[in-house]
């Protein structure tokens, strides 16, 4: 697979708040994000929710290949504009990874069409990730499972719709499961939710989590897939 180039996005409030998030993530999950995706060769940009049309300017998406996109806190501060504007590029082509508590940001829920509600606790539980889609891109590389060993927990019911290729499902020893690598096709574009990423855990340093993220961003770029043509159409062959 080729290198994309990727655009990683932090609403990026917490770290510059919160002391223990800031001691673990002290240029922001964004900067982790891309550092990581550097050691897998990947380019990236970063923006964050506070800087003019929060980072996402035409000149930025123009060139970006695959968004990641992590947020918590501040999903309604999100222009309505700027949500659409990334809902559409995705649907011309761009791919989309979100993570963990992006699943109630507003692009992904106006991708998916539903309202994105899940279980949580925080408790620092372990987090096993089994993969069961063994010949997709995106488990390139991995063993059968891996392990976080401090996690939020997500748990089913997750509301969303049929995942196109699930690759993921977690097990936490509380007796949750959660379907936490679910692939999407919309319009032209890739969509990757991936669940692992609390603030509060150095889980975008775990080596198996950057893996994951650099195969997906591959995954998720756009290649030479056809543009589709709608509208009155003139038939190939004659019509008798």
């Amino acid at each position: 697979m080729s290198q994309p180039l990727v655009t990683v996005w932090n609403e990026f409030r917490h770290e510059k708040t919160n002391e223990t998030i800031r001691k673990i993530y002290p240029k922001g999950i964004h900067t982790a994000i891309a550092d990581g995706l550097g050691e897998h060769g990947i380019e990236t940009l970063t923006a964050t929710l506070d800087e003019p049309e929060h980072g996402l300017t035409d000149e930025v998406l123009d060139k970006t290949d695959v968004l990641i996109w992590w947020g918590h806190a501040a999903h309604g501060a999100v222009e309505d504009a700027i949500a659409d504007k990334v809902k559409a590029r995705v649907l011309q082509g761009m791919g989309l990874i979100v993570l963990h508590s992006g699943h109630y940001s507003k692009p992904f829920t106006r991708l998916m069409g539903t309202s994105c509600s899940l279980k949580w606790r925080e408790a620092g539980e372990k987090e096993r990730l089994w993969v069961i889609e063994h010949g997709h891109p995106i488990v390139e590389g991995l063993g059968e499972y891996f392990e976080i060993e401090q996690a939020e927990m997500y748990g089913e019911p997750f509301d969303i719709p049929e995942p196109d290729t699930l690759v993921f499902i977690s097990w936490f020893p509380g007796g949750e499961v959660f379907r936490s690598g679910c692939c999407y096709y919309r319009g032209r574009g890739k969509i990757f939710y991936f669940r692992p990423g609390h603030e509060t855990y150095p889980i975008y340093y775990d080596k198996n989590v950057r893996h994951v993220i650099a195969n997906a961003s591959r995954w998720a770029a756009l290649g030479d897939a056809p543009v589709p043509v709608f509208g009155n159409a003139k038939p190939l062959e004659p019509l008798s």
